[in-house]
């Protein structure tokens, strides 16, 4: 159950190119990393799916000394309401 659910997101990250392997820079932390386990449940109460998700520990790095800018691959419906809008 749970190996099928890391097994189906590490394919989804190979697939989806996610990462790329690089060599580590002298006097710079490596980011962890961590699966985080969920349970989804149906509306009856039963389990309806096992999920784990690989994730990033990014609160160890510093702005500025390990990063220099963010980005979000999610944006919220309204955002980009406003956004066509301001375009047109």
């Amino acid at each position: 159950m749970w190996v099928d659910s890391m097994v189906e997101e590490y394919d989804s990250i190979m697939k989806n190119n996610v990462w790329e392997v690089v060599p580590r820079l002298e006097n710079k932390l490596v980011v962890g990393s961590i699966w985080i386990y969920k349970v989804t449940h149906a509306i009856d109460g039963s389990i309806e799916k096992y999920k784990a998700i690989f994730v990033a520990k990014d609160f160890s790095q510093v702005e500025g000394v390990d990063y220099e800018e963010t980005f979000s691959t999610l944006s919220r419906y309204s955002s980009i309401k406003t956004i066509i809008a301001l375009v047109v």
